[in-house]
This record gives C-alpha cells, sequence and structure tokens, in this order.
C-alpha cells in the first residue's frame, strides 16, 4: 500500500481523501467545479481510508469488498424476507394438523392444497426456517453487517481521536456552513469560547486554533444498532440447536404415562384426569355460537404429573421414577420445571380405548352370544381366539374410518371412528366369513355370512394435547432488542455537532459540520455570536443550490 504524505508532514494511508492532521484535501476534491463553485468536502467517516476501498489484489481482499458492500446487504435482507414470506403461505411441516388425514408431509400439502402444495413441499418449503440454505443466508446476513461495520467503525473511530483543532484554511472554507470575519477582538473571541462551553461543547484550544465538539457518541449509533441485529441474528441461528430451544408436541390419554419428547427419555408425564367445561347452553351471550358449533368451551386443563426418571435402566426394564412436579394446565396457566414449560393447547373427546364384540349366527333373533372378544386398540392383536372354538381375524383396521369415493380410508392414526375387516373362522373348518364392522355399520360381504358381529362394548377416553416447549434463546433476542433500541435513541435523538475557529489577521475564520440537524447548529452559533460583530456563517449548499 502506497502511503500518500501530506503537506503538513502527516503521512496518509493510500485511499485518504482528507489528511487526518490537517484536513487538506488529498484526492477527487478539486477546489473549484466546473461551474466556477466551491465543492463541499464529503465528510463520511472524516476522509478516512476504509479497507474496501484500498486494498483489491487477494481472495480475502475480494470477499472483504464484496461482505463491505451496503447493496450487497440489503439484497440479502430482501431475499432472507421473500423467503420468509415464502414460508408463511403453507403452515411449516412442525405445525401439520394433529387431526390431518396424514402427518407425512409428502401426502399432507398435496391431500390438502393440490398442486400448489405438492409444489411448495418438493421446493423445500415445508421446513424453510431449519433448511440448510435459510441458515446460510441468515449467516451470510449476519456476515455482511459485521464486515460492513469493521469497514466503517475502524477508520471513523481513528479520524475522530486523532483530529486537530488546526485545520487547514481549504477544510474550513469547504464545510457547507463557512463564514469569514476580518475584524474580531479578543474578547469577542472568549465570548464565543465562553458560550460554547454554557452549549456543553468541548472545545480544545491549540495556539488560538477552537474546534468545539459535542454529541460525539452519537455517531455510533449505527454500530450499536448492528451489534443489536448481529445478536438478535445469532439467537435466530441458536433456535435450531436442539439444546437452545424446543417447541414440540405431544398427546396424552387420560390414565397414559409417556415420555415428553425432546428430553431424551429423561422426563415423563402422566395425565392424571382431563376436564372440559362449557358455557351454559341457556345463557343468551352464547346462544349463536352454541348453535352453530354445539358447545362453547369456558375451560379446559389436564391434570399431570412429571416425572424424572432417577438413575440408570436396564433395557427392557421398567425405569425408576421421581416425582418433579404436580399441577394442571390449562389456558394461560402452564406448568414450568427445569427450564421446560408445558402448555394446554388442544384437546380429543371420547376416543375409543377398547370394544368388546360377540359372535352370533345371524338367523338368531335374540343374539345368542357363540363368544366374545375384546380389542384394546392402544395395542390391537392380528388375531383373537374364543373359548367356543371361532377364531376371529382382523384383516383391516381404519382407526379413523371415512370413506373417499366409495373406498374407507382413515384420516388418522387415532381410534376416533373405528372400524374393521374381520375374518370369522368357524369351529368346523368351514370357509372363513367376511364382514365390516364400524360404528352404526354391520356389511356381509357376501350377503350369505351364517355368523354374524356386533360390537357388545366400548370404552372411551379424552386426549389432551400439551406443548413442550424450551427456549434459552429468548434472553439473547432481549438483549440484542435492547442494544438495537439503545442504537436507534443514541443516533436519532443527539447529533455530533463541530466548530471551528481559524484566527486569520486580525480576523476568524469559522465552519461547522453536523451529521444531520444542521439548523440546530445554526442556532447554536446564532446564540454564541449574540451581540458581536462576527459574521454569521452561510450555508454553501442552499447557495449553491440557488
Amino acid at each position: 500500500m502506497k502511503n500518500i504524505k501530506c503537506e503538513c508532514g502527516h503521512v496518509n494511508p493510500e485511499g485518504t481523501v482528507l489528511c487526518e492532521a490537517c484536513g487538506k484535501p488529498i484526492e477527487g476534491n478539486q477546489h473549484i467545479d466546473g461551474n466556477d463553485k466551491k465543492k463541499l468536502l464529503n465528510m463520511r467517516y472524516d476522509g478516512s481510508a476504509r479497507r474496501s476501498q484500498t486494498y483489491n489484489k487477494s481472495i480475502v481482499d475480494k470477499i472483504w469488498n464484496f461482505f463491505s458492500s451496503v447493496k450487497i446487504g440489503v439484497w440479502l435482507i430482501v431475499l432472507a424476507l421473500i423467503a420468509s414470506a415464502m414460508g408463511t403461505i403453507y403452515p411449516q411441516e412442525m405445525y401439520i394438523p394433529a387431526d390431518a388425514v396424514s402427518r407425512d408431509p409428502s401426502i399432507f400439502y398435496e391431500d390438502r392444497y393440490g398442486i400448489t402444495g405438492q409444489i411448495y413441499y418438493q421446493l423445500g418449503f415445508h421446513n424453510l426456517y431449519g433448511s440448510w440454505w435459510y441458515m446460510l443466508l441468515i449467516a451470510l446476513i449476519g456476515i455482511s453487517l459485521v464486515i460492513c461495520s469493521i469497514d466503517r467503525f475502524v477508520p471513523l473511530y481513528k479520524a475522530l481521536k486523532i483530529q486537530k483543532a488546526r485545520r487547514h484554511a481549504s477544510f474550513l472554507s469547504r464545510q457547507r456552513l463557512y463564514s469569514e470575519t476580518e475584524q474580531v477582538t479578543s474578547e469577542e473571541k472568549n465570548k464565543i469560547v465562553s458560550g460554547l462551553k454554557k452549549q456543553r461543547y468541548k472545545v480544545t484550544d491549540e495556539n488560538g486554533h477552537i474546534l468545539a465538539e459535542k454529541g460525539r457518541f452519537s455517531r455510533w449509533g449505527p454500530y450499536v444498532n448492528h451489534i443489536g441485529l448481529i445478536i438478535v441474528l445469532i439467537a435466530a441461528l441458536l433456535r435450531f440447536t436442539p439444546f437452545m430451544y424446543l417447541d414440540d408436541y405431544v398427546w396424552v390419554r387420560e390414565g397414559e404415562q409417556t415420555v415428553i419428547p425432546g428430553t431424551k427419555g429423561e422426563y415423563y408425564i402422566k395425565n392424571k384426569d382431563f376436564i372440559l367445561e362449557t358455557y351454559d347452553e341457556n345463557d343468551e351471550r352464547f346462544q349463536k355460537a352454541i348453535k352453530k358449533e354445539g358447545m362453547v368451551p369456558k375451560n379446559f386443563q389436564t391434570n399431570v404429573i412429571v416425572y424424572k426418571e432417577s438413575g440408570e435402566t436396564i433395557p427392557g426394564e421398567d425405569p425408576e421414577l421421581e416425582k418433579v412436579a404436580e399441577d394442571d394446565i390449562r389456558m394461560n396457566h402452564p406448568l414450568k420445571f427445569d427450564g421446560y414449560t408445558l402448555y394446554q393447547a388442544g384437546y380429543q373427546l371420547n376416543e375409543f380405548t377398547s370394544m368388546t364384540f360377540k359372535v352370533h349366527e345371524t338367523d338368531d333373533s335374540e343374539e345368542t352370544s357363540l363368544g366374545n372378544f375384546k380389542i384394546d386398540l392402544t395395542s390391537p392383536k392380528p388375531e383373537y381366539k374364543l373359548d367356543s372354538g371361532f377364531r376371529v381375524v382382523v384383516d383391516q383396521y381404519y382407526p379413523d374410518y371415512y370413506l373417499d369415493d366409495g373406498e374407507p380410508k382413515s384420516k388418522t392414526d387415532y381410534p376416533r371412528n373405528p372400524a374393521y375387516v374381520f375374518s370369522v373362522h368357524p369351529p368346523d373348518g368351514s370357509e372363513p366369513e367376511m364382514s365390516f364392522v364400524g360404528i352404526g355399520k354391520n356389511v356381509d360381504a357376501t350377503g350369505e355370512n351364517d355368523y354374524k358381529l356386533g360390537i357388545q362394548d366400548f370404552k372411551m377416553r379424552d386426549v389432551s394435547g400439551i406443548t413442550v416447549r424450551r427456549d434459552y434463546t429468548l434472553p439473547l433476542f432481549v438483549v440484542g432488542a435492547f442494544i438495537f433500541m439503545f442504537g436507534v435513541i443514541q443516533g436519532m435523538y443527539w447529533q455530533h455537532r463541530r466548530i471551528w475557529i481559524h484566527p486569520k489577521g486580525e480576523g476568524i475564520l469559522m465552519a461547522a459540520h453536523t451529521n444531520k440537524n444542521w439548523f440546530g447548529v445554526k442556532k447554536d452559533i446564532e446564540k454564541i455570536i449574540e451581540d458581536t460583530d462576527i459574521k454569521m456563517v452561510d450555508d454553501q449548499q442552499e447557495l449553491d443550490d440557488k
């Protein structure tokens, strides 16, 4: 890299626009433009050299320069926003409804949304926020923020840290606010300095050359914003690690004990009882809703016990459990334990647990039982042998039966409307007979069966839908959001104001610069020169526009 030596003797890095010591324009800033007007200085980063505008040889330089571009950062954000919007068109895989025909995404999206759902699934949008390319896009945005910040923060920090009160005359004359007064008394100079201090300017005097500055910390507002955003992005990436974030769902039946998903088998939940309370059907406030829906829930809760495995367990042996918590879970009243939170998220009423069938002769009007058998719907057997010698084989089982164009299918894997195709094998070894049996359905396959199956008894229970959540990323989101808002306030409500006073003969040159709110700095100057003969600064940009 070639260094550039200014006439003041200071050596500046290549790419510097304004001398770091005296402010004299070095390159690309001619004093007069084509219309014979003063060209105002570009004060971005105080003319310091940025790495992205200095090096462009190695592959590292090219990568750095690519990510230091604000346009690249904006385009990455736009792509992330478009992708995020695409992910909301249809529910993500984790939010496929529990009552869907199939929770297999390859079946669900096409079945529920048709050809567009199939395309949505094939393009991978069904699991968008956990996909590798979406994670990569978020990571690239973070890299862009880091490189953009470093590329601009470091040179600006160095320029502001070493700035001197004594500046080249051309530096002052080409500021936006500038004036030249030919005659100024020492009393007036002292009054200016005193006025600046009263307005809380930090005044530096270098042999009569004065720099008054305040609000420098506001210049770091955008970089504080970037820090907050980077923390938020890190938190978003950590949500895809199982340790930092868990959001799962489990159905727990009354009286059932099951492993809590995402806990690696360490915790168990037992559903002691499910309670559903509805509004009174005679309550006039809910008449319309009750007439439309049949009932309006007032409260639904699950009384649970949470257990933790205590000690090592031999495979195949029931684990030793100790109670961790016991409470009722209802809406807006979750159960919290050991970093996990359980929410009441749904319920399913009247799910079958068992059904008892009997066999009788078709011609027997009294339906005298020739034998019965009980199907445990939690673990149905493929075949049942009766004491009377009959053998019943379960050929087809539809847990949640419905007809699709005349073909029997099951909406879900849960026994909500069970139906069966049975083969009845008589004890005499004659040909088996086929029957279709369901709730309110008993169909003889041939119409010539000698034996008939009928439902003798059944048992039902309610099922609770529990959301299991653990979120260690939330504090990071809060910290990131707080830092971001602090940076917004820091950069929005304060301004970096600088006023230079340069002695020239018996008069002075006065110039001022601010990163925003030029009206405010003008008002400051008006106050300090009040009751003096010092000339008010002119806004050279407004003069050029005229």
